[in-house]
């Protein structure tokens, strides 16, 4: 009704048709050219993500007028994962079945009752429950977005995973900035929500009036529910000539956003300590600065030319010498070692983090690319629940100092161990 509502009938039906997984009597619409396709599946995703991550700057005045600690903001955050976890495990190839397009446009809607929900939200619950819904939209997208972008450049899959990268990156990095900044507005932490909402509305009418293309794969008569039924992860684990190369990019991407989220959640409380700052957009700028980092990198990383094998390696090594010094900083209460740190830290993710994205995305068939990519995000986007939930038990328990620098200090192991363990093979002899 909704979808009648505000389209013109035969875009609705059209649309409606997808969603049931029939063939719509005619194929209307705006038939987009490849540029605009490509703006259109890349900013659904960037701006998803932009709405997902509004609230790191505002947690600690959400905390003050609600009532909750630092455990309580780490359950919020993981609310999210956790939701945006289950999505990629049982809908992640959804897109497959519905189309691009009638998956994408489930996405915004998702992620515009998550953003109404968060900006009205008087209690940790509601809070959860916004965060929930976020976390579903951005689940259903990334499949989608990352195999439109695929089936867009067939012939240039390290480009395709490029802009994959950049519109997630660069909507996780820009999310707290334009938080903290839009929070000064009248009307105070529910500004970036309503702003968020209007945003991914006036996205919806692009994309709702394009035309999908390529046409969904229908099932055939009688299976319509079958193919949307949630598939084991084995299955969905690529072929074995690929499945090192997706190991290592999944270790790299569970740690990689096991740090993301301590910068994203509790951050904000190590940098106002260091610096002496109440200020939402410098605690905002501050605590994006490893995820801008790591987008500035994968920008600026040489384009068409062939990846080097010690790219991973490289990355890993100086993303455990940044958290180490991340560690020290925050011992110290050192600010120019916290800024340094943190921007180094997300070059090496960024390389480390976009040599493995780019070894899968390249060793996996057009065909499978949608169901790799979502179990791919299953293991990393997990980096930022499971980790981060037990950190904030530990705040709780310790302080947050001392379990930032454990926490810290474990990270920059792990990554010099996945360094080590992640070196190119030599080549065997006859």
């Amino acid at each position: 009704m909704i979808l009648r509502a505000i389209l013109p009938e035969r875009e609705a039906m059209t649309l409606i048709a997808e969603l049931r997984m029939r063939a719509p009597a005619a194929r209307t619409g705006w038939d987009a050219t490849r540029t605009m396709r490509l703006v259109l599946s890349g900013a659904v995703l960037f701006l998803l993500l932009v709405g997902a991550n509004l609230a790191t700057p505002l947690y600690a005045g959400l905390q003050q007028r609600l009532g909750y600690g630092s455990f309580g903001t780490a359950v919020a955050f993981a609310s999210y994962v956790v939701a945006l976890v289950g999505v990629l495990v049982s809908a992640g190839h959804w897109s497959d079945h519905l189309g691009r397009r009638a998956a994408m446009v489930l996405a915004v809607l998702l992620g515009i009752a998550g953003s109404a929900v968060f900006a009205s939200a008087g209690s940790l619950v509601q809070l959860c429950a916004g965060r929930a819904l976020q976390g579903m939209a951005v689940g259903l997208a990334t499949g989608a977005c990352a195999a439109a972008l695929r089936e867009l450049l067939p012939h240039r899959p390290e480009w395709a995973s490029r802009f994959t990268l950049l519109a997630s990156s660069g909507g996780v990095a820009l999310g707290p900035l334009l938080g903290g900044a839009l929070a000064l507005a009248p009307g105070g932490a529910a500004v970036p929500f309503l702003v968020h909402t209007a945003a991914l509305a006036a996205l919806l009418v692009p994309l709702v009036l394009v035309r999908a293309r390529p046409a969904p794969q229908l099932p055939a008569g009688g299976r319509h529910g079958r193919v949307l039924a949630p598939r084991s992860l084995r299955g969905a684990l690529p072929a074995p000539p690929a499945r090192r190369s997706f190991w290592v990019a999944a270790a790299t991407g569970f740690l990689s956003f096991a740090v993301f989220g301590y910068q994203l959640a509790l951050s904000p409380g190590v940098f106002a300590r260091a610096f002496g700052l109440a200020s939402p957009p410098l605690l905002g700028a501050l605590a994006g600065l490893t995820l801008a980092s790591s987008a500035v990198s994968q920008v600026l990383a040489p384009a068409g030319r062939r990846r080097a094998p010690a790219d991973g390696p490289l990355g890993l090594a100086l993303l455990a010498a940044s958290l180490a010094a991340l560690a020290w900083g925050t011992a110290t209460g050192s600010p120019a070692v916290l800024v340094v740190a943190s921007v180094a830290a997300g070059a090496g993710q960024g390389t480390a983090f976009r040599a493995g994205f780019d070894a899968v995305a390249g060793s996996v068939p057009a065909e499978e690319h949608a169901r790799t990519v979502s179990l791919l995000y299953v293991v990393t986007y997990l980096g930022s629940a499971v980790p981060v939930v037990g950190l904030g038990a530990i705040v709780g328990a310790v302080g947050l100092g001392p379990a930032a620098v454990g926490f810290l200090c474990a990270c920059a192991a792990a990554a010099a161990l996945l360094a080590a363990t992640s070196l190119p093979r030599p080549a065997r002899g006859r």
